[in-house]
C-alpha cells in the first residue's frame, strides 16, 4: 500500500465512508493534503491520528499553530528561540493557556498553577481536564517564587503579611495566571481575599511587573527570583512550584517541540538557568503525565 492514500483507499482503512471521509477533509479534521484537486491521506500520519484516540472531532485544524500559550517564562522564551524551534509564545496565563489548547489553537500550554486543596495542582488540572483524551505534560523546571521589591527594600517589608500592610500597592497578575492563583492562596493563608486587596492594573508577565516597580508605579508583587534578579529587584522568597508544558500527543513528535525537547537536554539550556537564578532544570524533559 502507497504511504500516501486516495480518499478511496483511506475511507477503507479507516473504515468510513468516503462521503464522511470528505467532509472530514474539507473541515480539516483528519491529516490530509490536496494536490492538484484530489485529497490525500498520509498514511503514516493516519496512524498517529488514530493512536491519539482522536476519535472525537477538534474544532479548525488538526495540526494548531506553533504557539506556546499560558504562562510567560524567561528561560522557556530563551530556549524556544534558541533551539531553533520556530514556536513563539503568547502571555495569557496559565489558565487560559489550557483553555486555548483545549480549542486546538496553541501546540503547547505553559502552566504553574496553584491551589489551597492540591500539593501539585499542574497535575491535578491536566487529569481532570474534560474531553482531552491525549493529553502529554512535560516537565521544563522549577522556580522560586516570591515577592518582588524595589531596590534596596526602601520600606522594609520582611514578610508578606507586611505586603499586605494598608497602603501598599499591590501589583497584581490577569485573573488565571499562575502567580495570581499563588497569591490568592497566600492571601488566603493570612485570612485576607485577594479582592479585597487594592485593585492594580493587571500585569501579565513577570517582566510587566518589574518594569511597574522600577517605574515606582507598584510597591511589589509576585513574580520569580529569576526576574528579580534580572531587574536588579528585592526578592523574598515565597515557594517552589512547578513550570510545566502541556500539549496534545499527537503534536509531541512534530520538529517544532522535538527541537525544544533536545535543547533541553543540552549542556548550554542548563548553564543558562544556572545564570538566571533561582531554577531547577534537573529533570526537565521528563514526562510528569501521559493520557
Amino acid at each position: 500500500m502507497s504511504i500516501y492514500l486516495s480518499t478511496e483507499e483511506a475511507a477503507a482503512y479507516l473504515g468510513l465512508k468516503e462521503r464522511k471521509l470528505y467532509d472530514m477533509a474539507a473541515a480539516g479534521l483528519v491529516p490530509c493534503s490536496k494536490v492538484t484537486g484530489k485529497w490525500l491521506f498520509p498514511r503514516a500520519a493516519l496512524d498517529r491520528w488514530i493512536e491519539a484516540g482522536m476519535s472525537a472531532a477538534l474544532p479548525g485544524p488538526v495540526t494548531p499553530p506553533a504557539i506556546i500559550g499560558g504562562s510567560h517564562d524567561p528561560l522557556l522564551e530563551w530556549a524556544a528561540r534558541r533551539s531553533g524551534s520556530g514556536l513563539a509564545l503568547l502571555a495569557v496565563g496559565s489558565e487560559a493557556g489550557l483553555d486555548r489548547l483545549a480549542r486546538n489553537e496553541v501546540a503547547i500550554a505553559a502552566i504553574h498553577l496553584h491551589s489551597a486543596d492540591s500539593e501539585d495542582a499542574n497535575l491535578d488540572a491536566v487529569s481532570a481536564l474534560p474531553g482531552l483524551n491525549d493529553l502529554v505534560m512535560i516537565h521544563f523546571c522549577r522556580r522560586e517564587e516570591g515577592l518582588l521589591l524595589p531596590a534596596g527594600n526602601p520600606r522594609g517589608m520582611a514578610s508578606l503579611a507586611d505586603a499586605f500592610a494598608p497602603g501598599i500597592r499591590f501589583g497584581q497578575r490577569q485573573a488565571g495566571a499562575g502567580a495570581q492563583l499563588l497569591l490568592g492562596k497566600l492571601a488566603r493563608q493570612h485570612g485576607i481575599e485577594p479582592a479585597a486587596l487594592p485593585r492594580s492594573l493587571a500585569y501579565e508577565t513577570g517582566q510587566d511587573l518589574a518594569f511597574a516597580l522600577r517605574a515606582n508605579a507598584i510597591d511589589c508583587g509576585i513574580a520569580t527570583r529569576a526576574v528579580a534578579e534580572a531587574n536588579g529587584l528585592g526578592f523574598l522568597p515565597l515557594a517552589w512550584e512547578s513550570f510545566d508544558l502541556v500539549l496534545r500527543r499527537r503534536t509531541y513528535f512534530e520538529p517544532a517541540q522535538q527541537a525544544l525537547w533536545e535543547f533541553l537536554r543540552s549542556p548550554a539550556f542548563r548553564d543558562h538557568a544556572q545564570r538566571l537564578g533561582g531554577l531547577d532544570v534537573s529533570a526537565a524533559g521528563s514526562v510528569r503525565f501521559n493520557r
